[in-house]
């Protein structure tokens, strides 16, 4: 066999244990990968907000061969969550990857005025009363009544942040149930796909100090109704796995 033919065939051996691996990761995943999915319905369903009327847009597209979502936000907001309910346990990995076309100018996680992002993961924990004080327990109450839904608890959100240096974790500037974790950040890797992978169990003991409750929901989030910016964000395969 000559050089040519075996780095064909290795080529191809390499191309299938890559795909049998993505496909491994995908059906192991506990969230619909959007690579399967047959419409944005399929598992995830529209994540809005009260007195936000301007939302972002999401589709999905084809890029390079794979499917994968495309998110527009112009001054709007609003997301995509895939509801669950899972124990975390001791390991719980969630591991995405996405691409932005800009940062905010104006974006800056530790600012009310700031808090925007072309892209973010928000993971959303079961409330824990044991935890929260009487008033916080009767504010959640009060908008249940109003709403008809039971809120979340804590929540991280991994975001791709303008000011917040990569590795930093900070308190939500509206609440301090939410931590931010800059993954990403600044417009080096814009226009490219990154990777990003996390143990949310371990994310949770350094933002709250104590081990998570079962997981509420998963969802990305493209918004910028703070800063009136506007951003294209794609986002591929959201994995979440148990090692």
């Amino acid at each position: 066999m000559n050089h040519a033919c075996r780095y064909l065939l290795a080529s191809l051996i390499l191309s299938m244990s890559l795909a049998q691996v993505h496909a491994d990761n995908a059906d192991n995943s506990l969230i619909t990968p959007f690579s399967e999915m047959t419409s944005l319905e399929d598992g995830w369903e529209p994540l809005e907000f009260p007195n936000i009327d301007r939302h972002s847009r999401y589709q999905l597209v084809d890029d390079n061969g794979e499917q994968v979502v495309e998110a527009t936000t112009d001054d709007s907001a609003s997301g995509l969550i895939a509801r669950v309910s899972v124990e975390p346990g001791d390991s719980l990995i969630l591991r995405w990857r996405w691409k932005v076309s800009n940062v905010f100018e104006q974006g800056d996680a530790r600012r009310k005025d700031g808090d925007d992002y072309p892209a973010r993961i928000y993971v959303a924990f079961e409330f824990e009363p044991e935890e929260a004080g009487f008033f916080e327990r009767a504010r959640r109450k009060a908008v249940e009544v109003v709403f008809g839904e039971e809120l979340p608890g804590n929540a991280l959100n991994y975001i791709w942040a303008n000011q917040l240096p990569v590795g930093e974790m900070v308190a939500n500037p509206f609440t301090d149930t939410t931590m931010m974790v800059a993954v990403n950040s600044g417009a080096d890797t814009t226009g490219s796909w990154v990777t990003v992978e996390r143990d949310i169990v371990a994310d949770y003991k350094e933002a709250f100090g104590r081990k998570p409750p079962k997981l509420a929901g998963v969802a990305i989030m493209s918004d910028s109704d703070n800063t009136g910016e506007s951003a294209t964000a794609w986002y591929g395969d959201v994995q979440l796995i148990r090692p």
